[in-house]
């Protein structure tokens, strides 16, 4: 319970400093890299606009000898290094640290959520995001216990790659980024745009915010441990065809075309 109250502390001087980052606009330094962020992911969004278009998700991949390149360093990166350091996580953490842990991450992620559902227009969702970052960030400990969901507000998990998608952005070819895995070019602006406007990537003091990307590759890697039980073939094509699918599904609202598909 010590442990639990010193976690919760931190949490709330955590949300204290981002509270801090992101109100302010006198911040030079953080303006300037917001709107050079901003600038390149509208020359990406650009150039997406022209890539390859596809009807079928498996052909959304023409860099496929490249991405491969990158699929076996990040396969090899999570062998020798990600792996391990989640599965001793997981043996040393008890399982009430290990929910605390990840709800503390998905309440960093409801404040992303919150600005894209904005960017989106659906107000309905906005406003459950901004109810679920109060509650579980004042009752919850600082997002530590997810008090939210019981209440009946629900996750939206948006991010701006779905709303470039929600806009009519094409998604682009497929590809696999160093560290962050599978993307696609609409995807991977977005993950730059994510990386600005995130709590976590404004922490101030550079060791805290090492810190906390490392946990939190942990506690994503961890969720992924069961998952990866599923993977059959072709490891590489299990993990494309899954992506596309799922982003597909996230961008439209959970609305997606039926495929006749032979390969998954």
């Amino acid at each position: 319970m010590g442990a639990l109250f010193r976690l919760a502390l931190f949490c709330f001087r955590f949300y204290g400093a981002t509270i801090k980052a992101l109100l302010p606009i006198d911040k030079g330094l953080r303006v300037k890299k917001a709107f050079y962020s901003f600038v390149l992911s509208g020359l990406m969004v650009f150039g997406s606009q022209n890539a390859l278009a596809s009807d079928h998700l498996s052909e959304a991949d023409p860099w496929e000898g490249f991405n491969r390149t990158v699929f076996s360093f990040n396969e090899g990166l999570d062998r020798y290094v990600l792996k391990p350091a989640t599965l001793g996580y997981k043996a040393v953490t008890p399982d009430l640290v290990e929910t605390g842990v990840s709800n503390f991450f998905n309440n960093i992620s409801d404040v992303g959520s919150l600005f894209n559902n904005i960017l989106q227009g659906k107000i309905d969702p906005a406003v459950s995001d901004l109810a679920r970052i109060s509650f579980n960030t004042t009752f919850g400990l600082g997002g530590i216990i997810d008090v939210a969901t019981p209440m009946g507000l629900e996750r939206y998990d948006e991010d701006f790659g779905q709303t470039l998608g929600y806009w009519g952005v094409s998604s682009g070819p497929y590809v696999m980024l160093p560290f962050f895995g599978p993307s696609t070019v609409r995807d991977g602006v977005g993950l730059a745009v994510d990386s600005v406007t995130s709590p976590m990537n404004n922490v101030e003091d550079d060791s805290a915010r090492y810190v906390l990307m490392a946990l939190k590759a942990v506690d994503t890697r961890a969720g992924l441990l069961e998952a990866e039980k599923l993977i059959t073939g072709d490891k590489y094509i299990f993990v494309r065809e899954a992506y596309l699918q799922r982003r597909e599904f996230s961008v439209n609202d959970g609305v997606v075309e039926d495929y006749d598909d032979d390969n998954f």
